[in-house]
């Protein structure tokens, strides 16, 4: 089985360039930042001493590549789901050059809007490229009005004389 999942901010704006031919597609080429789990080591002078992160080309075909080139920017953290493939071309200077790239199948922002690194506004949290679910600008999701009995984290209060007979779980 070849599948893979990674999250990990943009590196930089993905590049984007569409096919010839009688449909045109776009084909979208990001670069994600993958922090590697475990300690960072560092050195005497306190700085890191090895490469806490990997760099993981990934490329967006048709509409998930419109999909990363509408609302994908640089320092945003997505997750990305798709499969590792290999390949193999031979450069000017004559010399075998090997590629190795993840496919995406699914990508979609995995922070909120007002937690963006950049500052930037865009429509996260869950949005799907291909779903309907569409974020970035211009979209505003409907906002619903807090229940007039939420407290300050954003549930509400459980009234006095309700049972937990009536609940769906133990």
């Amino acid at each position: 089985m070849n599948r893979v999942i990674l999250m990990g901010r943009l590196t930089r704006d993905p590049e984007v360039r569409y096919s010839q031919g009688e449909r045109s597609m776009a084909i979208a080429r990001y670069t994600l930042a993958v922090d590697r789990r475990g300690r960072r080591s560092q050195n005497q002078d306190g700085g890191d001493q090895q490469q806490t992160a990997d760099f993981i080309p990934c490329v967006a075909f048709d509409r998930a590549g419109e999909f990363a080139e509408r609302y994908f920017r640089q320092g945003m953290r997505v997750l990305v789901s798709g499969r590792i493939q290999t390949g193999s071309y031979t450069n000017r200077d004559g010399q075998k050059v090997y590629t190795t790239e993840v496919i995406v199948d699914d990508q979609e922002f995995a922070d909120s809007k007002n937690s963006n690194a950049g500052g930037d506004s865009y429509a996260g949290g869950g949005g799907n490229y291909g779903g309907g679910n569409y974020g970035g600008s211009g979209y505003q999701q409907p906002s619903r009005p807090a229940p007039s009995s939420a407290i300050g984290d954003g549930f509400m209060n459980i009234p006095d004389g309700v049972e937990d007979e009536g609940l769906p779980f133990n």
